[in-house]
């Protein structure tokens, strides 16, 4: 919400805790069939986009995640030619996927045009690949499109969605997990954010637990920070087909494009488990 001295402010009361920005302007503001947009001017973060009051993207920290979401899961699978994008309307996963040259198709199926469309206008950079000829855009449920995918028909599979409430809500589940099982290649992989470690460990152990009695074997989680979410720590979580110990070390070394926050030093880095998280990872079947 945004008070009377032009503080846009999201309140997390489970958590006795909240985030607050300061606001030059606000850009827009909708109701879409799905969920209520804003776009705001900060004084600091640059362009913010707010879906349902709660933070999405900002100019200033995007690359955190979009880097995290997508070049981990990239250099871990051995070869990934085709990627489907679950959500990921500001279209900033996107474009990270398509630096990889030795991608030759990226789906993305966001439910909410509008998200995409707002992008465009506000988060250019982000929306950059957008007209690259591997990308397709598809404005359709994500759900519907994966049970309706051929078996074996896609490497990697980024959920890139917002939090397990509302339109997102079926993917966080055992039948989703299933279909997306049955859609990956042999190596294939998925990755989902899966919420901050510090406010939402129920949830990223039943994540774990959920993918495991889809009939996924290896789950990893990774970590990095993100400001705009809450607590500031925030986490993506890995289902393979495969082995998810190792990457391709040497060609995230030499990868060809730049990043501002993945190397490979920090992609070993971001898998090595907190003593409590280690400690809910040993109670799961």
């Amino acid at each position: 919400m945004l008070n009377e001295n032009n503080w846009f402010t999201e309140v997390y009361p489970k958590n006795g805790s909240a985030l607050s920005l300061e606001v030059k302007a606000k850009l827009h503001e909708e109701q879409t069939p799905f969920q209520h947009i804003e776009i705001y001017e900060t004084a600091w973060f640059g362009k913010l986009m707010v879906i349902d009051g709660c933070t999405m993207v900002s100019d200033r920290d995007n690359f955190l995640y979009h880097e995290m979401m997508t070049h981990p899961v990239l250099f871990t699978h051995p070869n990934p030619k085709t990627v489907w994008i679950i959500g990921g309307g500001d279209c900033g996963s996107l474009r990270e996927v398509l630096k990889h040259p030795e991608v030759e198709s990226a789906v993305q199926i966001e439910i909410d045009e509008r998200v995409t469309r707002l992008a465009e206008q506000y988060f250019p950079d982000l929306c950059s690949a957008n007209s690259d000829p591997r990308a397709q855009l598809l404005f359709i449920d994500g759900i519907q499109w994966v049970k309706d995918a051929a078996d074996g028909s896609v490497d990697v599979i980024i959920v890139d969605s917002t939090d397990p409430v509302g339109p997102a809500e079926g993917l966080f589940n055992q039948a989703f997990y299933q279909e997306c099982l049955r859609c990956l290649r042999p190596d294939g992989i998925l990755v989902q954010q899966s919420e901050s470690p510090l406010f939402h460990m129920p949830l990223l152990t039943a994540m774990h637990q959920t993918m495991r009695n889809a009939g996924f074997p290896p789950t990893r989680t990774l970590f990095f920070p993100q400001f705009i979410y809450p607590s500031g720590w925030w986490s993506a979580t890995m289902a393979g087909k495969g082995d998810l110990g190792g990457f391709r070390e040497d060609a995230a070394r030499a990868k060809s494009f730049s990043t501002q926050y993945y190397t490979a030093e920090i992609h070993q880095a971001a898998f090595v488990q907190p003593a409590f998280f280690s400690d809910f990872m040993a109670t799961l079947a």
